[in-house]
């Protein structure tokens, strides 16, 4: 089957020549197509009676890798879910609208801080007042850039508990819907777009050549009259099947290798799910893409080496311990108890039970490791 890897190793100096790669996209191409390969080196495991011998390469761990990410996945959702309030949740999608994907390529680092500083302000302001629930609720955002397709769609997915914890104990939401969806969407717009222009009156937006000063104010004034994408998910009994869906994309990047239906010279076919009415996932489409062009799309949404794409608030912040402690002995919990993070052997057996990876087939011997495998090469800077 075709992978990304493959696809990179084959046409990615093609793309070079094609446009220019930023830092983090280069780093993300020359990772992935070395990735479990000689040039990052490795270790030798054989049988000590000489049954097996087999050769372990090195992953690349980089974020967006799909073929090394799923032990790192995993473990963030363990870690996640050993901190979930015991009770329920809400799914909320806060999206930025797509006239400002211009702004958002030349200032992605400044309006990825922006937009979950709104969709942060927007959730507390509204849960902080007794009229919806007068109490600090747990909030986990998570950034995606991508849509279905690989197109460039800035959204954050937030995990809130339906609740909060007061001075006077839990507290439940006042009203039968959880938050209004117009006042939401308005709220949070109002507060990106006041962003936006306290950036560019500061003058830390670079804006593109066709966008002068009075264009901008025109596209922000056109912006805040439209109706952006908040979506109010329906409410879920507990996290974990939010946690579940966010764990999908918070390593791994955009695109899983299974998604890649045929690749050759001329073209690459990768498939994907439509957006049915109520966002869900109605039918199967696929999209026909030269090599570069695919690429492009795939890389486009590198992250940037540091910028956290997970964020946590209110509860669920690190330095809410005591407040989480309380919230959750209400619910019947005991404190956060950090479990030992699972390995890779465990984590292999919990996907396939299979013989054990770490002891030779044919003699149940445990193998030992060899002398290293020196990487052929270094990463480009």
């Amino acid at each position: 089957m075709p992978s990304l890897q493959q696809i990179l190793q084959r046409h990615l100096e093609a793309l070079q020549q094609e446009r220019k790669l930023s830092a983090p996209q280069l780093r993300a191409a020359y990772a992935l197509a070395a990735c479990r390969t000689a040039k990052l080196g490795g270790h030798v495991q054989r049988c000590p009676l000489g049954h097996v011998e087999r050769v372990w390469y090195n992953a690349c761990r980089h974020r967006m890798c799909p073929q090394c990410n799923g032990l790192a996945r995993e473990r963030w959702l363990e870690r996640m879910r050993a901190r979930l309030v015991d009770g329920a949740h809400h799914h909320l999608v806060f999206t930025i609208d797509h006239d400002l994907n211009g702004l958002w390529m030349l200032n992605t680092a400044a309006m990825m801080s922006l937009l979950f500083g709104a969709v942060r302000d927007t959730l507390s302001e509204l849960l902080g007042d007794p009229r919806y629930l007068g109490a600090q609720p747990g909030m986990v955002l998570a950034l995606h850039t991508w849509g279905r397709s690989l197109s460039l769609h800035p959204h954050v997915h937030a995990l809130v508990t339906d609740g909060g914890w007061s001075d006077a104990g839990w507290v439940s939401p006042r009203r039968s819907h959880f938050l209004p969806a117009r006042v939401l969407m308005r709220l949070f717009r109002g507060k990106f777009l006041a962003g936006l222009r306290r950036l560019e009156a500061s003058g830390e937006l670079r804006l593109p050549e066709d966008l002068s000063g009075p264009c901008l104010s025109r596209l922000l004034h056109r912006a805040g009259r439209k109706k952006w994408n908040v979506r109010l998910c329906a409410r879920y009994a507990h996290g974990r099947g939010v946690s579940l869906y966010l764990a999908r994309y918070v390593k791994g990047g955009a695109l899983a290798n299974r998604q890649i239906v045929r690749a050759n010279e001329r073209e690459v076919v990768f498939a994907y799910s439509a957006h049915g009415a109520d966002g869900a996932s109605s039918r199967r489409l696929t999209m026909r893409l030269s090599p570069p062009a695919f690429l492009a799309r795939v890389l486009m949404h590198a992250p940037e080496r540091g910028r956290h794409t997970v964020r946590y608030y209110g509860l669920y912040a690190h330095g809410c311990a005591r407040a989480l402690a309380q919230a959750r002995a209400a619910h019947g919990q005991g404190p956060v108890d950090p479990a030992e993070p699972i390995d890779w052997q465990g984590y292999l057996q919990r996907l396939a039970p299979a013989p054990d990876p770490t002891r030779c087939p044919k003699c149940g011997r445990g193998l030992v490791r060899g002398a290293p495998i020196a990487a052929l090469g270094r990463a480009p800077p």
